[in-house]
């Protein structure tokens, strides 16, 4: 639904809107003004794109011309420049005062500075009113003796009479349309109002009705890491012997130069990988991923408990986890569990886990190795600082059906290192 605002100016430059658009929250803006507001907010890192408004998310590629809305500026405006020329014949052009007076000997409008002037100084003036009024008069007597003179002038009179009957028909004529139209757009814009009144109401249930799913998931969440916790305190009682028992086996991982994105630069050995500076001829086979630039590890999983350990160092565009053997390869992927991947990222000085929706996560930014953990039985999950083991989080149990499980990376203007 297209919003008419009640007053038509745009919320960033407090102008007639120009070229006017609909953005997803429904609020108005000039299109070169919303384009530079997104452009601004990209550029600064401000975090999600948001109305200036009311603060809603919006997605750039989603402008909508509001065509409605640019048709009542148009009217607006030609009022306006209407009013401002009747306006303008009233008034002198050399002093922008009031035509009030009129000179005799020069046969001129005045304003009252005209009159104090040294070429009007001297010179007989009067209202400009009853000029005009001795003016009417004696052009009457001139008429009066033109049809006394001329036989054509009874007829002369009637066709004048014509004349101004057409131009009064004419005159009202148009401004009935002018009531019309204005009745029209006065109908028009009560429905817009009860759209947009109906439109707010059902954005209030959605909201509501968010919240409350919202919460249900947290409680969930908080109940799963309070049994998680309580099952990690368990453990930790036991003896030394069984513990080693049921800690992940530390794996050897190499990367698959057969999935690789043709992006990204693979080390001899296979553990490293960046950003290429530019894209390398590899074959286009059905495993390679293309155009997301991730890449799998050559060994899969379908049984025990593993942990391998990744080195980030300073990258700040990156995603460490696991995914499906059977993910997609070719096009664009969802990175979440229904998409077939379990990992968390970190976006410039955002951590985030790749749930739906996603988790923010509270880490250091000096965070520079990362330990992923995979009980296939379990189903389970988990990520945690190599150094000391300290959780960062760990996904709801999954049903991996038998699917083989890979190590799995996204790399965007950084390097990933697998350790060991």
């Amino acid at each position: 639904v297209e919003e008419i605002p009640e007053e038509p100016k745009c919320p960033i430059c407090l102008e007639y809107f120009t070229k006017p658009v609909s953005i997803d929250c429904g609020h108005n803006f000039c299109r070169g003004c919303i384009t530079r507001y997104c452009e601004e907010w990209t550029t600064g890192d401000y975090g999600p794109l948001c109305c200036s408004v009311c603060r809603a998310r919006i997605r750039t590629g989603n402008l909508r011309p509001n065509r409605n809305l640019a048709h009542i500026i148009e009217k607006l405006q030609e009022e306006s420049l209407k009013a401002d020329e009747v306006g303008k014949e009233n008034v002198c052009e050399r002093h922008k005062e009031k035509l009030n007076l009129f000179c005799e000997k020069d046969e001129e409008a005045l304003c009252v500075v005209c009159e104090r002037s040294p070429e009007h100084k001297s010179h007989p003036l009067c209202p400009l009113d009853a000029a005009s009024l001795y003016e009417f008069v004696n052009l009457t007597k001139k008429l009066i003796c033109t049809r006394l003179v001329i036989p054509r002038g009874v007829s002369d009179m009637l066709q004048t009479k014509l004349i101004i009957s057409q131009s009064t028909d004419k005159k009202e004529a148009e401004r009935q349309k002018v009531v019309s139209e204005f009745k029209q757009l006065h109908q028009f814009l009560e429905e817009q109002e009860q759209l947009l009144l109906a439109r707010l109401r059902e954005l209030e249930q959605e909201i509501v009705r968010w919240q409350n799913e919202t919460v249900t998931k947290l409680d969930k969440e908080i109940s799963r890491l309070s049994e998680l916790i309580g099952e990690m305190e368990g453990k930790g009682q036991q003896p030394a012997r069984e513990f080693l028992q049921v800690s992940p086996r530390q794996t050897t991982v190499t990367l698959d130069p057969d999935t690789v994105y043709p992006g990204l630069v693979l080390t001899e050995d296979r553990k490293c990988v960046r950003c290429g500076d530019t894209r390398q001829e590899l074959p286009d086979n059905p495993e390679r991923f293309d155009p997301v630039p991730c890449v799998l590890g050559c060994k899969g999983f379908t049984s025990g408990r593993h942990c391998w350990d990744v080195e980030v160092g300073g990258g700040e565009r990156w995603a460490v986890g696991v995914a499906r053997e059977s993910l997609r390869r070719k096009g664009l992927i969802d990175f979440n569990p229904e998409g077939g991947i379990w990992a968390v990222e970190r976006c410039l000085d955002q951590y985030r886990a790749l749930t739906s929706p996603e988790v923010p996560l509270s880490l250091s930014r000096n965070l520079k190795r990362i330990r992923v953990s995979l009980d296939y039985e379990a189903g389970q999950v988990a990520f945690c600082y190599a150094d000391n083991e300290a959780p960062i989080f760990t996904f709801p149990p999954a049903a991996f059906a038998g699917d083989r499980i890979c190590p799995w990376l996204w790399v965007w203007k950084s390097q990933l290192q697998l350790c060991p």
